[in-house]
C-alpha cells in the first residue's frame, strides 16, 4: 500500500502538496502517529510499505518504523531529473540499507528536465486548456469527455517531444550505481500517465529496456534482479517479518502457519 498518493492524507504528508512555511523552507512534518502505526501493522499483516508519493522526511520516517524492507514502487532519481516525486542518492542508499527496491518509473515528467521544461512553457502560453484537461482527468468519464481529453493530451504531446529511451536508461543506470544492482526494479507507472520515452508504448516494449541495459554492460544475473527478482525478494522479507511479529505477539502461535493464507 502507497502511504500517500500526490496529497497529504491522515498517514503522512505527500511531496505533491507541500507548503512553504513562514520561513519560506518547505513544511515537511512527515508521518503522523497515525501513520506510523499504520507501517506498524502493515508489518504485522505481511504488506509492503510503498513510499512513492511521500514527502522526504515521511520517507525517512517509515524507515525508522518499519522492520521490514520497503519500496519505491514507481520513482526515479532526483539527480538525474529534479522533480520531488523521484529520490534523491541520499534516499536511495538509505533504502538500499533497508533492504528495499526502488523501481523507476517512466513517466517523461519524471525522467527529463527538459521535457518538464517544455511541458511548463506549454502550460503557461495555454492555460484554459490545461484547466479543461484537468476538470476532465478527475471528473467521471463519458466516452463524449474522454474523446475531449484525449485530444487535449494529443495536442499537448504533439508540441513537446517525448523523451528519447536513453533518458530513461539514464535513470536505471545511475540508481543501480548508488543503490546497487540489488535495490533496483521496474515502476513503469503505465496506469497514470500522459506520456512515455521514445520506444516505450507498452508492456510489448520493456525488452527494449533489457537489450539497453545489455548494452551498458550488465549482465543476465544483473537484469534478473532489476526484471522482478528484487521485488520478489523484498515480498519474501516482508512475510518472514511478518511471521516473525506474529508469533511474538502469539508465542504459542507456530511461525510457519502465523499468515495460512500467504501461500
Amino acid at each position: 500500500m502507497t502511504l500517500t498518493w500526490a496529497n497529504s492524507n491522515e498517514l503522512g504528508q505527500s511531496s505533491g502538496d507541500i507548503k512553504l512555511g513562514d520561513n519560506g523552507k518547505p513544511k515537511d512534518p512527515g508521518l503522523t502517529d497515525f501513520g506510523r502505526d499504520v507501517v506498524r501493522e502493515m508489518n504485522r499483516l505481511g504488506m509492503m510499505v510503498d513510499i512513492s508519493h511521500v514527502s522526504d522526511r515521511s520517507f525517512y520516517h517509515a524507515l525508522v518504523v518499519s522492520r521490514a524492507p520497503v519500496i519505491a514502487s514507481h520513482s526515479s532519481s532526483r539527480a538525474i531529473t529534479n522533480h520531488p516525486r523521484n529520490m534523491t542518492d541520499d534516499m536511495l542508499v538509505a533504502l538500499a540499507r533497508n533492504g528495499g527496491v526502488a523501481q523507476v518509473n517512466f513517466n517523461c515528467g519524471f525522467i527529463s528536465d527538459e521535457y518538464i521544461a517544455k511541458s511548463k512553457a506549454f502550460e503557461d502560453a495555454h492555460p484554459a486548456e490545461i484547466k479543461r484537461a484537468q476538470e476532465l482527468w478527475l471528473a467521471p468519464k463519458t466516452p463524449e469527455s474522454r474523446a475531449e481529453l484525449e485530444k487535449l493530451i494529443d495536442r499537448k504531446e504533439a508540441a513537446i517531444p517525448r523523451p528519447p529511451l536513453s533518458a530513461l536508461i539514464d535513470h536505471f543506470d545511475h540508481m543501480i550505481k548508488i543503490a546497487g544492482v540489488e535495490h533496483v526494479g521496474i515502476g513503469s507507472d503505465f496506469d497514470g500517465v500522459e506520456c512515455l520515452p521514445q520506444g516505450i508504448d507498452g508492456v510489448q516494449d520493456l525488452p527494449k529496456i533489457t537489450a539497453e541495459l545489455f548494452k551498458r554492460g550488465y549482465s543476465a544475473e544483473d537484469l534478473r534482479k532489476v526484471l522482478g527478482g528484487n521485488l520478489l525478494r523484498v515480498f519474501g522479507e516482508v512475510e518472514r517479518v511478518s511471521h516473525q511479529i506474529q508469533h511474538e505477539q502469539n508465542p504459542d502461535l507456530r511461525p510457519e502457519v502465523a499468515i495460512p493464507h500467504s501461500k
